[in-house]
């Protein structure tokens, strides 16, 4: 199954392991940038070790034999999956206890790794989603328009239209008010078309919901199209693109992605900025892991700003899912705190819960000088 949107991810949170341990597992099987033989081997040496850390928990014979169930599990889907696959990732979460198995081909190569903790970890498929917009691709000329969608990493046809607009020709005998009146009866004809098109661009939007418009619009007939879109679709406008009618697919999809990209990352600048905007001035914001797990717990946080792969371990209550950094026992109910792998994880798995949001930043930048995490906040209590 491709990794496709937020869903994915909350049904994962959402699995209740039972106090079993669970298996993530992650690998870059990005082709263009990987042969073959380097991806296998990185996957031997990955469940090699993922093995002997499963034998080292100390977690009693029975779990043990439930992970190491899992990653023979994970070794057959992996050899199956390199041989008809194409994607930059595998992704595979399974807990054998519980009869649950997950697979996931990614459209972006992850950090190789392989997780055993009471929950699934989903930061990197939380910082893949980040990382894309569901995107529509207009392409319009003065009688053809076409739309794409463009969605992690992928370009597919949504739909084409034609209109019955004549080429302005000017023919030899036409002067005058002749003459104007068929430039008159042109532009009319043209506009019908912008019309048509516009409304079709709506009705599409409804069917196929996207974040962002990208428009390609031959003639320079750019702003007559755009006064007859919908306000809903013009505030979606994000960028104006080379791309024609006759580009091929993957043409569009390259530029598509290209703009695609810069405009995350002047978003990551503007999101940091935001941020410490409200940091110094005393908002409605918190910086550095122990301030903003404090927000998070105290239900605060609308949502989390943090550094691509900034990593800590934690503990948790294992009754009240609380989040510390170092606590031994729990505050609420003086029971002792488990031990988890990544406490920015869990994090992220607990706002994505809350139904907030994650912005995942790529370092460097000023979110380093605070701490490499912060939030934005509903209230302060």
């Amino acid at each position: 199954m491709k990794f496709q949107d937020r869903t994915q991810i909350e049904a994962l949170t959402k699995f209740n392991s039972q106090g079993d341990f669970v298996t993530s597992f992650f690998l870059e099987t990005d082709k263009g940038r990987l042969n073959r033989k380097e991806i296998q081997l990185a996957l031997k040496n990955l469940l090699s070790g993922a093995k002997a850390q499963a034998c080292g928990l100390a977690a009693g014979k029975e779990k043990t034999e439930s992970l190491l169930r899992d990653l023979d599990i994970i070794a057959d889907y992996s050899s199956q999956a390199l041989a008809s696959s194409n994607s930059a990732g595998l992704a595979a979460f399974s807990c054998s206890q519980r009869k649950f198995w997950q697979t996931l081909e990614l459209p972006h190569g992850p950090r190789n790794r392989v997780i055993f903790d009471a929950n699934f970890y989903v930061r990197p498929l939380a910082a893949i989603l980040d990382k894309y917009s569901p995107i529509c691709v207009q392409l319009i000329s003065h009688r053809e328009a076409r739309w794409y969608s463009v969605s992690m990493g992928e370009i597919k046809l949504l739909d084409e239209l034609q209109s019955d607009v004549p080429s302005r020709v000017r023919e030899g005998g036409f002067e005058g008010n002749e003459s104007k009146k068929i430039e008159r009866h042109l532009d009319a004809r043209l506009q019908d078309h912008f019309k048509k098109t516009a409304k079709r661009a709506f009705d599409l939007s409804k069917k196929h919901p996207f974040e962002w418009l990208f428009i390609g619009c031959e003639d320079n007939h750019g702003a007559d199209f755009e006064a007859h879109l919908h306000s809903y679709l013009r505030e979606k406008i994000k960028a104006h693109i080379k791309s024609r009618l006759n580009d091929s697919p993957a043409k569009v999809l390259q530029e598509a992605l290209d703009v695609e990209a810069r405009l995350k990352k002047t978003e990551e600048e503007e999101t940091v900025q935001r941020l410490v905007g409200e940091l110094e001035r005393g908002g409605l914001a918190a910086s550095g892991l122990r301030d903003t797990i404090h927000r998070l717990n105290q239900f605060e946080v609308l949502s989390l700003v943090v550094t691509h792969n900034f990593s800590k371990p934690g503990r948790i209550c294992p009754t009240h899912k609380i989040l510390y950094l170092d606590e031994l026992k729990c505050p609420i109910c003086d029971k002792k705190t488990d031990v988890v792998q990544d406490i920015v994880d869990e994090a992220i798995e607990t706002v994505l819960k809350r139904k907030g949001s994650v912005k995942h930043i790529t370092p460097p930048s000023k979110l380093d000088h605070y701490g490499q995490i912060g939030a934005f906040l509903k209230y302060k209590a």
